[in-house]
C-alpha cells in the first residue's frame, strides 16, 4: 500500500479518539518505522506548564501500536500493548514533538518497538520502549 494512503488511513482512524484530542498526526511511514507529531499545547501540559509525561507515553503507545498493525493481517489478528517504559529526558513547554517508532524485534507473537520523542531541534525529549502482543481475532 502506498505511503500516502497508509498515512491517510491512519489519520482518518484517529477521528473522535484520544489521538485527535492530543493532536497526533501520522506524517511518515517506512518499511520498519512510523513517525507522528504532537503539538505541545495546553491540552498536553501539566499544571506547571510542562509537557505531561502521560501525553508523551500516549503518543509513544499510539505510534507503536499503529506501527504493529502495519506488520499483521488485520483480518486475522489484533494488537494489544502489554508493556511500555518511558524515560523523560527534557522538558518542553510549547511547539511540537516528533515521535519515531522503529522496530527492534518483530516476532510472530511479540513486537518490540523503540520510540524516540524529539523536539524541533532533534533533541531527545523522551525515550520509550513498547511491547505489543499479536492475538488472533475473536
Amino acid at each position: 500500500m502506498p505511503e500516502k494512503r497508509i498515512l491517510h488511513l491512519l489519520n482518518m482512524s484517529s477521528k473522535g479518539t484520544l489521538m485527535e484530542t492530543l493532536g497526533i498526526v501520522y506524517t511518515e511511514v517506512g518499511v520498519d518505522y512510523l513517525v507522528a507529531t504532537m503539538p505541545v499545547t495546553d491540552k498536553v501540559l501539566q499544571p506547571n506548564g510542562l509537557l505531561h509525561g502521560g501525553a508523551s507515553v500516549a503518543l509513544a503507545e499510539t505510534l507503536g501500536g499503529a506501527a504493529s498493525h502495519l506488520f499483521i493481517d488485520n483480518g486475522e489478528f489484533e494488537i494489544r500493548g502489554i508493556e511500555i517504559t518511558a524515560n523523560h529526558l527534557k522538558s518542553k513547554k510549547e511547539g511540537i514533538v516528533k515521535a519515531t517508532a522503529k522496530i527492534i524485534n518483530q516476532g510472530q507473537t511479540l513486537h518490540l518497538w523503540e520510540i524516540r520523542i524529539e523536539d524541533e531541534e532533534g533533541d531527545l525529549v523522551s525515550l520509550c520502549k513498547l511491547t505489543n502482543i499479536v492475538l488472533p481475532n475473536k
